[in-house]
């Protein structure tokens, strides 16, 4: 059976985005890599700021893993939408992540891979995009990804962002910076006629178990 916007919304209020500190496995050392090493100790976790047209005061519940070695955002309006029954700013919505992380004392981290999940009911010539982009307050080093969705469609979709090492954006050693995540979702009406028809993105699932993971890449910092 076809999911319509109203189904999209009541999984929205179940859909949950996770920061987990996954450590990569210790692995052997090359010139381009240099030394991965998991730290020792746990990295803590806290919520500097959550804000954003995806996320207004009041919509985003944040509870963080007794070890804080993790966080769960869960949204009840992070939807995007054109056409039938869309106000003509609802086209793009966003969520930024202000996250102050506690690192163990001589390393530092960087985003290795993210994987969202969602979903989308676009009409026969609508497009969509997902993106976000990771970045250090105060550094001008941003890195960013953009997953492109195109209609018809009407299904769960799934996106990752994958960074290669030498492209990693790494903390500043020695150094406190928050560390932004900035989340969107954008439609476009394209060729569909959005007087008769409604197209849209969601952070969303089925059954309301929706995450998205964040695996940290480490290495020990030189003195």
């Amino acid at each position: 059976m076809p999911r319509t916007l109203s189904h999209a919304l009541f999984a929205c209020g179940a859909t949950a985005a996770v920061l987990a500190a996954t450590l990569l496995a210790p692995a052997t050392s090359t010139a381009a890599e240099g030394s991965i090493v998991a730290p020792p100790d746990k990295i803590v976790i806290e919520i500097a700021t959550v804000n954003g047209s995806g996320c207004p005061a009041g919509t985003a519940a944040i509870a963080v893993a007794p070890d804080n070695t993790a966080f769960t955002v869960t949204y009840s309006e992070y939807l995007a939408q054109v056409g039938l029954g869309a106000k003509p700013t609802d086209f793009r919505k966003n969520c930024q992540l202000n996250l102050i992380v506690h690192v163990p004392h001589g390393f530092t981290y960087a985003v290795a891979s993210a994987d969202y999940r969602g979903y989308a009911h676009l009409e026969p010539g609508a497009t969509a995009v997902q993106k976000a982009s990771y970045y250090f307050q105060g550094s001008p080093d941003t890195a960013a990804a953009t997953h492109p969705f195109r209609g018809p469609y009407d299904n769960n979709w799934h996106a990752t962002d994958e960074t290669d090492w030498g492209q990693l954006v790494w903390a500043p050693c020695g150094v406190k910076r928050n560390f932004n995540i900035n989340t969107e979702l954008r439609v476009n009406a394209g060729t569909s006629d959005p007087a008769k028809t409604n197209s849209f993105i969601a952070m969303d699932s089925t059954d309301g178990d929706i995450k998205t993971i964040y695996r940290l890449a480490w290495k020990e910092c030189r003195a």
